[in-house]
Order: structure tokens, then C-alpha cells, then sequence
């Protein structure tokens, strides 16, 4: 009688999902060929800009996918919870540090939106700036580099629901 009054809705699987964000975020080829920082700053950078463009998705499809899109982001700071406390961090400091890097992450994504909403250079102007840490000007972000976010947005337009759940869409290679 009383299970349902304090019972929460199921949560969306989306293990998935994030396995394959994750492969896509470790991808070798930012990295090697287009100069993105090997650091733990590069990494999350990378992170945010792969998870922007699947939240994107997700967001464009609305309904069902919204919860999953939470428990997306969910999962990624779970994942980043786990590799500071991994990394050393004290137990202690690792909440500062996740809050910090919550505050770093939400940034990214909406800078990363409204850059896809407002054309190349604005994408160019975020990508130098984050991605890049201010380290290479706008004009001379790689052309592979926005190539490759064109091709995974493009892949990831393809994709249903179900499909982006069950982690089936196409890494960018």
C-alpha cells in the first residue's frame, strides 16, 4: 500500500550510452592529430564536448530521452568522482572538486550550444578557449577537429532513442 508513496521512478539505464560516450571521448585522434592536451584538463575538456554533442541529441529528441540525458550527466560525474578518488584525491577534497568541475562542466556545454547554434567562428572562438585552454588562436583551431564534431553530430542525428540508449551509434574514427 504504502511502496509506491516513497518509491522513486526507475531510473533509465543508459551504462551503454556512457560506455560508448566514453570510448568516443578517449578517441586517440584529438589527441595525436589535432593537438588537444593529454592532461586531465584535456581529457574533461574533450568529455564536455562529446557529452554537449550527445546531450544535444538527446535534448532534440525530447520526451523519454530527457530523464536518460539526467542520468547521463549522472554517470559522468559518478565516472569523475571515481577518477579523482583514484587519482589520490582525499575523500575530503573530492567533493570541492567535483563541484568545481560541475561548474566547469555546465560552462562548457552552454558555451558548446550556443557556439553549434552561432556558426564556425563561434564554434572556433569555444573550441580555442576551452578545448584548447586559450593555448592556439580561434583561426588556427584544426580543420579536422570541427570536421569531426560535424561527422559526429551528423551520425548522432541519425540515431533513435533506442539506439543512442543501447550505445549503438558510430564512433568517429
Amino acid at each position: 500500500m504504502f511502496a509506491n508513496l516513497f518509491s522513486r521512478k526507475p531510473k533509465e539505464d543508459v551504462s551503454a550510452l556512457f560506455t560508448a560516450l566514453i570510448a568516443e571521448a578517449r578517441a586517440v585522434a584529438p589527441f595525436r592529430d589535432w593537438g588537444v592536451p593529454d592532461t586531465f584538463e584535456g581529457r574533461f575538456e574533450h568529455l564536455a564536448l562529446v557529452s554537449t554533442l550527445v546531450l544535444e541529441r538527446l535534448t532534440s529528441l525530447g520526451g523519454e530521452a530527457q530523464p536518460a540525458a539526467q542520468e547521463l550527466v549522472d554517470a559522468i560525474f559518478t565516472h569523475l568522482d571515481d577518477a579523482l578518488r583514484r587519482s589520490g584525491v582525499s575523500d575530503i577534497a573530492v567533493g570541492k572538486k567535483v563541484k568545481k568541475l560541475a561548474k566547469s562542466f555546465y560552462g562548457r556545454v552552454n558555451a558548446y550550444r550556443d557556439a553549434l547554434a552561432s556558426g564556425e567562428a563561434a564554434l572556433r572562438d569555444a573550441l580555442s578557449r576551452n578545448l584548447y585552454s586559450s593555448q592556439i588562436p580561434a583561426e588556427s583551431v584544426p580543420g579536422g577537429m570541427l570536421d569531426r564534431i560535424s561527422a559526429f553530430r551528423a551520425g548522432l542525428a541519425q540515431c533513435s532513442f533506442a539506439a543512442l540508449k543501447a550505445g549503438q551509434f558510430e564512433p568517429v574514427r
